[in-house]
């Protein structure tokens, strides 16, 4: 599969589940807690990032797994299971460093250039002779718990009350409606991540500015980085991530952009990941210097 092919093909996937969801206002990284299992490969227990997360969910759910196991067809022998003939295979990237040109070379000698490599993996659903391992249950406390401490040592200015959630880049402050407000405890904690991601991009944290790579699509760009980066955070915390209403008029706008450039949820997912891992860096660093 050449470089040009994994990116047409993982865009279309996902603009074909964010097109399923466009009414219902639910787009392919949208679980609730409980609902579909953060996808990890079954041989090395390692959890997958970035855009293969949210490739993965959306062919989860398009397919109906539940199991978030996933391996390629040699790791699936390896575990001494088979998968069964004629079943299709999902695309996930890897990432490999390229060769660069001489100009780009000495215009940032330190600067990496990533290339994406195509594989194929199948679901656990999708092969005789595994068992998946018993999924380790927390109650809801449990997780609201580990949640609100988590948001805690992040240290942002939150401010509850009101109708709305936004960030205030100007005042560097968030603002939510109380808790008792959201329908559900994932509604809460969805906008909350949803928020703490906009957080994140602040001039005197990740700095992260997307009018140079999006132009026009910016601020749709940085919505969609917020909406993934929830999803993500959600995944980790055992959250989940939920449907907004007040974000349906940016569909249309993804679709466009992910229909006119290919790598544009490459670039916006990257910057969810890197957002996610910031900040549980900084909640770590801030647990150890209490």
């Amino acid at each position: 599969m050449t470089q040009n092919d994994i990116y047409t093909r993982v865009t279309e996937q996902i603009i074909e589940a964010i097109a399923a969801g466009e009414t219902s206002y639910r787009m392919p990284w949208h679980n609730d807690a409980g609902g579909l299992s953060t996808p990890r490969n079954a041989l090395s227990k390692r959890s997958y990032r970035g855009i293969n997360l949210l490739a993965l969910w959306a062919i989860a759910a398009k397919r109906g797994y539940s199991s978030g196991e996933w391996a390629t067809y040699q790791q699936w022998k390896q575990l001494g299971s088979q998968v069964r003939k004629g079943e299709k295979a999902a695309d996930v990237v890897l990432w490999k460093v390229g060769e660069r040109c001489r100009e780009e070379e000495e215009h940032d000698p330190q600067a990496r250039v990533f290339l994406a490599r195509g594989y194929s993996v199948f679901n656990s659903a999708q092969v005789d002779g595994y068992t998946p391992p018993a999924p380790v249950e927390l109650s809801e406390a449990e997780r609201h718990t580990s949640a609100d401490a988590f948001f805690e040592r992040l240290r942002a200015a939150i401010v509850h009350g009101g109708n709305e959630a936004y960030y205030h880049i100007g005042d560097d402050v968030i603002y939510l409606p109380e808790f008792k407000r959201f329908r559900t405890a994932a509604g809460y904690y969805s906008t909350l991540s949803h928020e703490i991601v906009h957080w994140s991009g602040a001039a005197n944290r990740l700095n992260r500015s997307l009018g140079a790579r999006f132009g026009s699509f910016a601020y749709a760009a940085e919505e969609l980085v917020a909406e993934l980066g929830a999803a993500f955070l959600g995944a980790l915390l055992n959250t989940g991530s939920t449907p907004r209403r007040d974000h349906a008029g940016y569909v249309a706008s993804w679709l466009t952009l992910l229909r006119s450039d290919k790598r544009a949820i490459f670039t916006a997912a990257s910057q969810a990941q890197k957002a996610v891992d910031w900040l549980c860096e900084h909640s770590a660093r801030q647990s150890t210097a209490a």
